[in-house]
């Protein structure tokens, strides 16, 4: 497929999407790059050469969510009836959550500026995120008389807690990235230019694992917020069960006996 809102890119078994919309600071409310967010997350899920994606974007802001222009105007997704509005919102917007949160590897967003809005939860949507100095979050909604339409009341509260969630979507208060990793919401702050190479360093950890057993690990970490302990230990003894069994276990106990590194190849 040929992007051309986004950048995409595949090393070493690490997918790179970058948001590439600088001029308008990556906001993503067009209709172009959801279908392009959509299709990368498909094409990391297909691909099990593919360990782990980071989203990032290009500077100087990650994102500033939907276009205030176009809701001031009443365009595109934020135009029509409010029974139009409320399936533009499905249609569109709401399809970004739902391809990220179900990419099937291990996801960082590398925070390069200014997350807000939609952009804030964009990164919240990721597993880990990584944020440069220069990064600030904002759950902004209630400032311009929204809600979080696209899942922010779904992602902040599981990365943050409730108490915190509710401050920052209550007061819609912009936080630098030191108090946004005081809070938990980030896992490290690093300085501007170490943003990518920090980045890559965590991405380049976790894509060493066996291709197989990482996939299952993501699901399992997740399937364990809405399932029973019991439920999800039966997940865990079928999930196991196969890894057992699989070639990549063997040879990371070879390699163990050996004083070697392993050698993945995801079968």
């Amino acid at each position: 497929m040929t992007f051309n809102e986004i950048l995409f890119e595949i090393k070493d078994r690490v997918a790179t999407l970058t948001l590439n919309h600088p001029e308008v600071r990556n906001t993503i409310s067009n209709i172009e790059i959801i279908e392009e967010i959509e299709a990368a997350c498909r094409m990391v899920n297909d691909d099990m050469g593919i360990n782990v994606l980071i989203i990032t974007a290009k500077d100087p802001a990650f994102s500033a969510g939907g276009n205030i222009k176009d809701m001031a105007g009443r365009k595109g997704m934020f135009g029509g009836s409010p029974a139009q509005i409320m399936e533009n919102y499905r249609k569109n917007i709401q399809r970004i959550p739902l391809a990220v949160h179900e990419v099937a590897v291990p996801t960082i967003a590398a925070v390069n500026g200014p997350a807000i809005g939609a952009g804030c939860d964009l990164a919240l949507m990721c597993d880990m995120r990584i944020a440069s100095e220069r990064a600030a979050f904002g759950e902004t909604f209630l400032t311009v008389g929204l809600i979080p339409g696209d899942g922010g009341a779904y992602f902040l509260p599981r990365v943050v807690g409730m108490a915190r969630a509710c401050e920052m979507t209550f007061t819609g208060e912009v936080i630098n990235a030191e108090k946004a990793a005081a809070i938990g919401l980030v896992n490290a702050v690093v300085p501007h230019d170490q943003l990518m190479e920090k980045t890559f360093e965590l991405a380049d950890k976790i894509a060493a694992k066996p291709p197989q057993a990482l996939r299952m690990a993501k699901r399992l970490l997740y399937a364990g917020q809405t399932m029973t302990l019991r439920q999800l230990l039966d997940e865990s003894a079928a999930c196991q069960a196969l890894c057992h069994t699989s070639h990549d276990h063997m040879e990371a106990l070879s390699a163990i006996f050996e004083k070697r590194k392993p050698v993945f190849t995801g079968e």
